[in-house]
């Protein structure tokens, strides 16, 4: 998966200037997280499609940076994603961002962006 991560102007319509975007082209958000810190706002998003995702944001002038997205499953117990944060940090992998992608009453599953993508990997479960 790939994680984008949009930096705008932080003003009315900038957030909708890039969903339209994104679905113009047919592009799906599967994960979002947008805020804004005086002049400047920031999306970071995970879609389902990356290749329609770029060519989109290119073409509409919305520079971007991309990153490797690693998913896990964590289950409905007390301490899950404190125990993954630990490992990470021990192995000296820092959390960029961290996305709900689903949940339910077993677990969640998580998409997370990550500076060593490759280290991280062998600390994160799937179902």
């Amino acid at each position: 998966m790939t994680e984008f991560v949009v930096r705008m102007a932080n003003r009315p319509g900038m957030l909708a200037k890039l969903t339209e975007t994104l679905a113009e082209v047919g592009v799906n958000i599967e994960a979002l997280a947008a805020f804004g810190y005086d002049d400047t706002g920031v999306v970071r998003l995970v879609v389902d499609n990356a290749p329609a995702a770029r060519s989109a944001l290119r073409e509409a002038g919305l520079a971007h940076d991309e990153h490797q997205i690693l998913t896990t499953y964590l289950r409905h117990q007390p301490g899950q994603l404190a125990s993954v944060a630990r490992k990470l940090a021990d192995a000296g992998v820092n959390v960029d961002a961290l996305y709900v992608l689903h949940t339910n009453s077993e677990g969640i599953d998580l998409a997370i962006s990550v500076d060593e993508p490759e280290l991280a990997s062998s600390y994160l479960s799937s179902r």
